[in-house]
């Protein structure tokens, strides 16, 4: 019998503004086989964020922001396939990140083997030698990839904001009940991509010879 759930509310801000130098944006898993037609495991409307994320990365490397990638990485025997249908082999057409996404040289593009960016990679490291305090994650899946990363993220307390338009999900639930977790749980910030904000950066004025 199937059964109505609500969502408890969580809020959404309008608008959130973001230190670009100490700021970075993560770009989770937006590879072939999750967004694009012919994928092994493909996420609804995860092609459709596309523009989106291109509006965010526009926005961070038109500020100076950091901007990292996970890639979903596996390999033959990986134990991942045994829970999911074989996916993002590396070094396949289903594994490369999006043509309309691809990163630029210097962006740091970081495989894991797990759900969680962090987990067995080194984005903490790169983020704390980068003075990163901030993050800023959207991408796929939701409640799996982006979810665990943005954890991860608020267990080593790095602020986290999320912007809802720019994530997809395999189902709305899975989406409302991931961005309320967020909210809740690691006091993340859920928001639209319209809504984020660049704080505009001091430079230091010249010196005036007396």
């Amino acid at each position: 019998m199937a059964t109505t759930v609500d969502v408890p509310p969580y809020e959404v801000r309008e608008e959130v503004r973001v230190d670009p130098g100490k700021t970075a944006l993560i770009v989770v898993d937006m590879q072939n086989d999750f967004v694009k037609s012919g994928g092994t495991l493909v996420v609804p409307d995860a092609e459709n964020t596309i523009p989106v994320i291109q509006r965010l990365l526009r926005l961070a490397r038109e500020s100076g922001m950091r901007v990292v990638y996970s890639q979903d990485t596996h390999n033959d025997d990986d134990p991942e396939w045994k829970i999911w249908p074989e996916h993002t082999r590396e070094g396949s057409w289903g594994w490369q990140i999006v043509e309309e996404l691809a990163p630029r040289p210097g962006e740091v593009v970081l495989r894991k083997v797990r759900y969680d960016a962090f987990y067995g990679t080194h984005l903490d490291h790169f983020l704390r030698l980068w003075g990163v305090e901030t993050l800023i994650i959207c991408g796929t899946v939701a409640s799996i990839c982006v979810h665990y990363t943005a954890a991860s993220a608020a267990l080593r307390w790095y602020n986290v904001i999320i912007p809802r338009d720019a994530t997809s999900a395999l189902n709305q639930f899975d989406l409302e009940s991931s961005l309320r977790q967020t909210a809740f749980l690691f006091a993340g910030t859920i928001t639209e991509s319209g809504g984020l904000q660049v704080e505009a950066r001091l430079e230091a004025l010249p010196q005036v010879a007396s």
